[in-house]
């Protein structure tokens, strides 16, 4: 059996370098054009090619998302694009559009082809035609159920891989294409710029009387009709795994280095012991508790075993308990002191928790008796932003890994 492959969201060079560093497999990212995530940070050519070689430095792979649903003109500038990315040997590129898969095929025939679940595909004839068309992965609709994905997998030649989403925000709209935001505010999700309109608070009115909003639910603060929950397999690897999908996909090019960090470390972990101990594994408790350490709605686990749980009724905020206090720079030796970066403000008696991908110090607390700023001064409260500053300990922690501050409400 091959093992699955951790596939990690990577909206900017941080972001990447964050989600190899806890274990990732692999990385999908976007270009300056032609992705459906417009407002991540990103990658314009020159920082594909620097992404492209990192990644590889590491003995991963790199995917590029050019799915937008496109318009005739953009086609001029996806011959090139496609052109480009195989030059500089991307291992991959996500495209939705048919068109698109066509001419990526003609002008770059040596860059594989990965199919995006913008495409909605949830039968195994869909799934076929897409292979036969020179497809080499499948990445399901998200609405694809579970009892599904494993006669898929055998409808496909063996060479054909699957990818599902197995964590992160899900779109209400049927595979994420959605209208929604550009009725709104002209601005287009099926071009990379949705303003995630499903998560507003809604009001409906009675035509005869308009001026009348009337509360839907009993909620307090309003209804969230639209507004779905997050999606959470970690505790269904190995049923993925025994029905045949090949790569396990995080949602988040938006979300935060901490967010990627954090999630990357729990799947990665969860899958390593899954191969370790077999179907039977029991998941620990510190790894499926990860997963509520970082920005989140409630959790669910989408259409995989049925739809009946899968909206937030209450709130469409995210909640977290835990604040990315810093993050390690490095540990010298020298001084046996921890070099860290500061993200949000902690002081002289607080007890930050460590995330790391290294066993020894995962989830290992770390109190802060004495600190430093970098000429030496001692400090009593770390209040400047991305001010570095170092810790006196032997938690001989490495850089990218993360200081964490429980948030007491």
């Amino acid at each position: 059996m091959n093992r699955v492959e951790l596939l990690a969201p990577a909206g900017d060079m941080n972001k990447l370098k964050t989600a190899l560093h806890f274990g990732a497999d692999a990385v999908y990212v976007g270009g300056s054009k032609f992705s459906l995530r417009a407002n991540a940070g990103n990658f314009d050519d020159e920082a594909l090619a620097q992404a492209v070689d990192y990644t590889h430095s590491k003995g991963r792979k790199i995917y590029v998302a050019a799915n937008v649903f496109a318009d005739n003109s953009d086609f001029e500038g996806l011959e090139r694009y496609f052109k480009y990315l195989e030059s500089i040997s991307a291992d991959a590129v996500i495209v939705s559009d048919a068109g698109a898969i066509a001419l990526c095929a003609n002008v770059a025939p040596k860059l594989e082809i990965h199919l995006s679940t913008q495409a909605n595909t949830t039968n195994k004839y869909s799934a076929k035609f897409w292979a036969d068309h020179g497809v080499k992965r499948i990445v399901l609709a998200r609405e694809t159920p579970m009892k599904d994905v494993k006669e898929i997998r055998d409808y496909l030649p063996a060479d054909i891989e699957i990818e599902a989403f197995v964590h992160g925000a899900m779109c209400i709209a049927y595979s994420g294409r959605c209208l929604l935001s550009n009725a709104l505010t002209g601005r287009s999700s099926n071009k990379g710029d949705c303003v995630q309109a499903c998560r507003w608070e809604y009001s409906i009115v009675e035509t005869k009387r308009g001026g009348m909003p009337l509360t839907i639910g009993q909620e307090e603060r309003g209804t969230y009709l639209l507004n779905s929950k997050d999606l959470n397999m970690i505790e269904h690897i190995g049923e993925l795994a025994e029905n045949g999908v090949y790569s396990l996909k995080i949602e988040g090019r938006m979300k935060s280095p901490y967010y990627v960090a954090s999630v990357v470390n729990a799947y990665r972990r969860a899958i390593d012991l899954y191969y370790k101990h077999g179907a039977d594994y029991s998941l620990p408790k510190s790894v499926s508790e990860e997963l509520f350490k970082n920005s989140h709605r409630d959790y669910t686990t989408g259409f995989y075993f049925g739809s009946e749980d899968n909206v937030c009724l209450e709130t469409s905020q995210p909640k977290c308990d835990y604040e990315f206090a810093a993050e390690v720079l490095g540990y010298d030796e020298e001084r046996g002191m921890l070099a860290v970066e500061m993200r949000n403000r902690f002081k002289v008696g607080d007890e930050l928790e460590m995330l790391s991908a290294n066993e020894e110090y995962f989830n290992k607390i770390l109190r802060i008796d004495r600190m430093f700023d970098a000429d030496g001064n001692p400090i009593q409260d770390a209040k400047l932003v991305q001010q570095v500053i170092y810790i006196p300990t032997d938690c001989k922690l490495s850089g990218r890994d993360i200081l964490r501050k429980k948030v007491i409400r």
